[in-house]
């Protein structure tokens, strides 16, 4: 069962409230799970519920998504201040982890596990890998921020979700459910919007996109990796699945899906989990 949690973490010149909730038991070994560019800690619920016998899994919200607070300026919302406010998080938890990071959140596992001393003993990237190639960042900035700002109901909402998201596979209606009601932020003049600050676009659009080379990082990583990558995505093309292959990384293509694998289905959360165990 998901507890929720909180934390202060300080970005410039002032403290900001992180949210995460968190499964199992806080003395067991920890992984922490970091969600996509527009998405929060609860899309985790399934893993986390499967991993939670043996694991204490902790699922933070990123700044501006989901129950965390929104950040006072869009030229914030960069990787460099999710990291910041991670790291506040990891010197909470205060034990090595294992870190699960969903595209923006496998950006930001790559930069903390090419860290010095780093805490990441294990290190999961679903569809995030060395490079990201342009077209796909265009696609992004092109739908970011681009649905309606206003939802009647949530069934609305879920109906937007189920389009802009299809490439996460092939979900149950329960699990679309699920993603609707934590995508969800109701209005107090009533109907419901997506749950993030819509100024985490504000970056995104006011940039060329160009290919993002991210082996800075990659090359510095030394943990065991698995990467995932959906069987049609074009954020990891097949090139950079395979040079991750070549470095050593474990890998596991999920069908029927592009950008990214929601992690919700049961033979790949028993591959994230057998990629655990394994000492």
């Amino acid at each position: 069962m998901a507890r929720p949690g909180a934390i202060s973490y300080l970005l410039g010149t002032q403290f900001h409230r992180l949210a995460f909730v968190e499964f199992g038991n806080p003395a067991a070994p920890a992984v922490l799970c970091v969600h996509g560019l527009t998405r929060n800690g609860r899309d985790f619920d399934p893993l986390a519920d499967a991993l939670a016998d043996r694991y204490h899994v902790i699922c933070p919200d990123l700044p501006g998504r989901g129950a965390s607070e929104w950040l006072p300026d869009a030229a914030l919302y960069q990787p460099v201040s999710y990291v910041a406010a991670l790291s506040h998080l990891l010197a909470y938890i205060n034990k090595n982890v294992a870190w699960v990071g969903t595209s923006l959140g496998g950006i930001c596992g790559m930069m903390v596990a090419a860290a010095s001393h780093t805490p990441i003993t294990k290190l999961v990237l679903n569809d995030i890998g060395p490079l990201i190639p342009a077209a796909a960042l265009a696609r992004i900035r092109d739908y970011i921020g681009e649905g309606p700002e206003l939802f009647a109901d949530l069934g609305a909402l879920e109906a937007h979700l189920r389009v802009i998201h299809a490439p996460f596979g092939r979900l149950s209606d329960a699990q679309w459910r699920h993603l609707a009601r934590f995508s969800a932020r109701k209005l107090p003049n009533g109907g419901f919007a997506l749950h993030y600050d819509p100024a985490i676009a504000t970056p995104i659009k006011a940039s060329v996109p160009v290919d993002a080379d991210l082996s800075v990082f990659w090359d510095r990583v030394r943990a065991p990796v698995l990467a995932i990558r959906g069987a049609s995505s074009d954020l990891l093309t097949e090139a950079s699945f395979a040079q991750m292959a070549q470095a050593g990384a474990q890998t596991l293509t999920v069908a029927d899906c592009g950008h990214a694998p929601a992690l919700m289905d049961a033979p790949t959360i028993a591959a994230i989990r057998r990629f655990l165990d394994d000492e």
